[in-house]
């Protein structure tokens, strides 16, 4: 199997995974007086559910 196909059958976990980050991260947000930690952690969770997309769109631009 190529990394792409690899990629392919993680997606379903990367997108669940980066989706509770980014939901712990907007509960800690809402929670905490300083605000910052839990929005990055958020993006975090965002960059993660969006990586199977990103990648595939990286490999797409190299050929």
């Amino acid at each position: 199997m190529d990394p792409q196909q690899w990629l392919e059958a993680a997606t379903l976990a990367f997108n669940l995974i980066g989706m509770v980050v980014c939901l712990v991260g907007l509960t800690l947000a809402q929670k905490m007086q300083r605000r910052w930690p839990g929005y990055s952690l958020a993006v975090v969770g965002f960059i993660i559910a969006t990586l199977p997309m990103l990648s595939q769109l990286v490999l797409m631009w190299q050929r």
